[in-house]
């Protein structure tokens, strides 16, 4: 249960239930404070409607991010938006594998964009060599949309994990279809 209250339309202003167009728990838990979420939403929707990286490994990335840092939430919500965006199961199960090590048919660029989203997931950021390897095929303007994409996630997942929001029922097939391996 999330760890702050979760907000419905009624409980907005009119002005601000527009807020809960897409009624997900992340948003029902940042409406608590309407300015904030829609700074946070600003920012979400430039990443999933006009940035120009591609977009399978836009959400490549922001699975990458979800699987290290073991959020239910996060992980859920975008296997289940990847598949709109050309992620596969394949995807997925190479990207699981990747992160453990083991070895995948993923192409060199996918196996990078992984790669940067784990640096960057541990900090402090995505090394030199990994940054130089990504900019010898990412223009200028779609490395800052990898790295902006990257690092909101980055946040993302501290902010549903310090909420301790709620994954809906819906989503849960998601993470029954590929659940996290149990802690060591």
């Amino acid at each position: 249960m999330a760890r702050i209250r979760t907000r419905t339309r009624a409980d907005l202003p009119q002005e601000d239930q527009d807020l809960l167009k897409r009624d997900i728990s992340l948003y029902r838990v940042l409406s608590n404070n309407p300015t904030a979420m829609r700074a946070f939403s600003g920012l979400g929707q430039y990443i999933r409607h006009k940035s120009i990286l591609d977009a399978r490994l836009r959400e490549l990335a922001i699975l990458q991010v979800g699987w290290v840092a073991r959020a239910p939430y996060e992980w859920s919500h975008h296997v289940k938006i990847g598949y709109d965006f050309g992620v596969t199961d394949d995807d997925i199960r190479a990207l699981i594998a990747e992160t453990a090590g083991q070895s995948t048919g993923l192409d060199a660029h996918t196996k990078l964009v992984l790669r940067a989203a784990r640096e960057a997931a541990a900090g402090p950021g995505v090394s030199a060599e990994t940054y130089n390897a990504l900019a010898a095929f990412l223009d200028e303007p779609r490395m800052v949309d990898l790295i902006v994409t990257i690092a909101f996630y980055c946040g993302v997942v501290r902010l549903l994990a310090s909420f301790e929001v709620d994954v809906e029922p819906e989503y849960q097939p998601y993470l029954d279809k590929y659940p996290f391996p149990e802690q060591e």
